[in-house]
């Protein structure tokens, strides 16, 4: 079959849109920013490791991205890895569900130490697929077509995270703890296979357009440098994505300040899940229309504000409804932010170079996925309302930045 005829297929399209549902909605089910604050805090843990877990949950797949870039830049064909990267995110999500079930009562350290362990790899096994994946995605569909897959994927991961705020909601009002958290991740991990296993025969396209690997990483790393210096566009790109990570400075934290200041229960984490992911919906319609005319950048600076306004709005917050308006308003940022940058690198790199440029960005800007350690840090050592003034300065800034993004 031609490379040609493999271009903007609509199965391919559909492939990728619902394997992106399946697992939006097994990892929504555990989210990050309320689900596992709270198991965290059940099993006593403090702040500190409330950050150093969401970070790994976010930033652990920045670790293996450049050597993955190394050994793919010569490859043609990649499914065949991201098949066995597939298979191994599932078993250490599952395992996270297990290892609570086996252990609970025993010993809250040694199911800390593993919950810890097994989203690391999950996160850390993200990295080699993260680049596999936007290869992929890369030489599967043009620049216009991709903007509106991206934000079709991005509506049904929205529609599959409201879903899954009801499925959480369910687990914890009708199975007591510490059992709730186990069927959790047990039973969103059986969701994520589902997604896998729709991706499996996706049609992928030969690149033709391949780079000769270097003779060792050394020259490699010598060689990324070389891309990031003489490349100003990029640059700005990451430096912008960088900043926008300073939402998650407090986000992880913004149910713990929900549930101290006000009590929630199981209904309530539930809905507000559902209420970010809500945002995340409706927002993608607004980020499609604009991403396939080409102003990502537009979609960059809109989330910068939708993210300093939720912020803004934790000083005000007097009831569980604010909490809902910020999760709503943070839902649909983030999915800005994903959409926006993702299509952006995609576009400024040059076929031969895509998995490179992917890494390099993703290497350098996803040093913000660790801002929620500092952010635990800051709340530990002073107060919510200190940690809100920091990260609105940083998200300042990002705003600022991003006017200088180039307009693609």
């Amino acid at each position: 079959m031609p490379k040609s005829s493999l271009i903007n297929i609509n199965s391919n399209r559909n492939k990728f849109i619902a394997q992106s549902f399946f697992l939006a909605a097994a990892v929504g089910i555990a989210d990050t920013s309320t689900v596992l604050p709270l198991i965290i805090d059940f099993f006593d843990g403090d702040e500190v490791l409330v950050g150093i877990l969401s970070s790994l949950m976010k930033g652990g797949a920045i670790i293996m991205q450049l050597w993955t870039a190394f050994k793919a830049q010569e490859n043609g064909i990649v499914l065949k890895s991201l098949r066995k990267v597939f298979i191994f995110r599932f078993l250490t999500w599952f395992s996270v569900g297990l290892s609570i079930l086996l252990f609970a009562g025993f010993s809250n350290i040694i199911i800390l130490t593993l919950i810890s362990i097994f989203l690391f790899l999950f996160s850390f096994s993200a990295g080699v697929g993260v680049i596999y994946y936007q290869e992929i995605l890369g030489k599967s569909f043009t620049k216009d077509y991709r903007g509106k897959a991206i934000a079709y994927k991005q509506i049904a991961s929205g529609i599959a995270g409201i879903l899954s705020g009801g499925i959480s909601g369910l687990i914890l009002e009708n199975f007591s703890k510490p059992n709730s958290f186990a069927y959790i991740f047990l039973i969103s991990g059986l969701i994520m296979a589902i997604g896998f296993i729709i991706f499996w025969n996706f049609k992928e396209p030969k690149k033709n357009e391949t780079s000769i690997k270097e003779k060792n990483f050394g020259l490699f790393l010598k060689n990324a440098g070389k891309i990031y210096k003489n490349d100003k566009t990029l640059q700005i790109q990451i430096i912008s994505r960088f900043l926008s990570y300073g939402l998650f400075l407090i986000f992880p934290f913004i149910i713990l300040h929900a549930k101290n200041k006000l009590g929630i229960d199981g209904k309530d984490i539930g809905f507000i899940i559902s209420l970010q992911m809500a945002g995340a919906v409706l927002g993608n319609f607004l980020w499609g229309y604009l991403a396939a005319k080409n102003r990502n950048k537009c979609v960059i600076l809109i989330s910068f504000l939708f993210s300093i306004i939720a912020i803004l709005t934790t000083f005000i917050a007097t009831n569980i409804y604010y909490f809902y308006v910020i999760y709503f308003i943070a839902g649909a940022a983030i999915d800005g932010y994903r959409l926006a940058f993702s299509n952006l690198i995609l576009i400024i790199a040059p076929s031969e170079k895509r998995p490179v440029y992917v890494a390099v960005q993703n290497n350098l800007s996803s040093i913000g996925l660790f801002f929620a350690i500092p952010g635990g840090i800051i709340l530990k050592s002073f107060n919510f309302n200190i940690l809100a003034i920091i990260t609105l300065t940083v998200l300042f800034l990002g705003l600022i930045i991003s006017f200088k993004l180039k307009k693609q």
